[in-house]
């Protein structure tokens, strides 16, 4: 079984066939984490096809830097959260700050000039855009070299948000210190892989200052690009192999320590779809979905 990957110009194109077979590869485990998190049935269709609906209007502006797969789960997340929030819309109003300045009177007490603002927000924007392709990549190349240990550890940290303590019992490390090396030679890597690309200077020098000086000063947080690009991820042909049992004990032990302790949400709505892609409820919805599809992309004009 492989992974298989959409043709972004097709779906660009509007094409019915393309849109139709990522229905049927997405809409199982789009469905499947819908339902962690939505109770109602009928709410969790609603959902599902609001996010396919999002998927085809927003795909003219789809971001290579991510792969299909987060661009569809992320609108799918923004999705679920709507619709709890329209559920919960009292309880949320209650709890608005309402003595929390507007960005306009930040902006106005602010010591920084606008262009300023502009310019930190633009940078923060671009290095998270870098960052998310540099630590999928030094997760490709740290699973390449087999070392699953390395890359558990690292997860833990900014995936899981462990603190020092906790990351070496779990792992059997010396101590503390362990831990932390095993950070510190993660980053300086990511910022050697920062190095290597022209466009990536203002990056380079800010996972610099990182390693030098630690968290501080640093204009974005390390763990939420980790976590937002799903930088950790395995694709679904190794969570199948999983369910399968054929995968070594390495890669064997990553996926049982990101589905089991880290809970991935994704991944594990990725596994209740591949236990259950033949179920009637799925088919059921399957075809609500692909008629929802179908009748957006003719409205719109595309192949029939």
């Amino acid at each position: 079984m492989s992974d298989w990957i959409p043709d972004i110009t097709k779906l660009q194109r509007l094409d019915d066939d393309e849109w139709l077979k990522v229905e049927r590869e997405y809409a199982g485990r789009l469905y499947h984490y819908v339902a962690r998190r939505v109770t109602d049935r009928e709410a969790r269709h609603d959902v599902l096809q609001e996010t396919l609906l999002g998927a085809v209007r927003g795909i003219g502006s789809f971001d290579p830097t991510y792969t299909f797969e987060q661009y569809v789960f992320g609108i799918c997340h923004n999705r679920t959260v709507d619709w709890m929030r329209r559920r919960r819309i009292d309880t949320l109003q209650s709890e608005t700050d309402e003595d929390e300045p507007s960005p306009i009177e930040r902006l106005a007490t602010s010591s920084e000039t606008p262009s300023q603002v502009v310019r930190r927000a633009e940078f923060s924007e671009n290095a998270r855009r870098l960052l998310a392709l540099l630590l999928r990549e030094w997760v490709q190349e740290t699973w390449g070299q087999g070392e699953f240990v390395r890359l558990m550890v690292i997860e833990a940290l900014f995936f899981g948000g462990w603190r020092n303590k906790d990351t070496w019992k779990r792992f059997g490390l010396n101590d503390e210190t362990s831990v932390a090396g095993i950070k510190v030679r993660a980053l300086v890597r990511i910022r050697e892989l920062a190095q290597e690309r022209p466009e990536a200077a203002e990056l380079f020098l800010a996972l610099s200052r990182l390693t030098q000086a630690g968290e501080a000063n640093f204009d974005f947080d390390v763990s939420e690009v980790w976590r937002a690009s799903r930088a950790s991820c395995p694709a679904r042909v190794w969570l199948a192999r999983s369910l399968a049992g054929t995968l070594p004990a390495g890669p064997k032990g990553f996926v049982d320590f990101h589905l089991d302790e880290m809970r991935c949400e994704f991944c594990r709505a990725n596994v209740e779809d591949l236990r259950t892609r033949s179920s009637e409820e799925l088919d059921s919805m399957h075809e609500r979905a692909r008629a929802s599809t179908l009748g957006f992309l003719r409205s719109r004009g595309g192949s029939a």
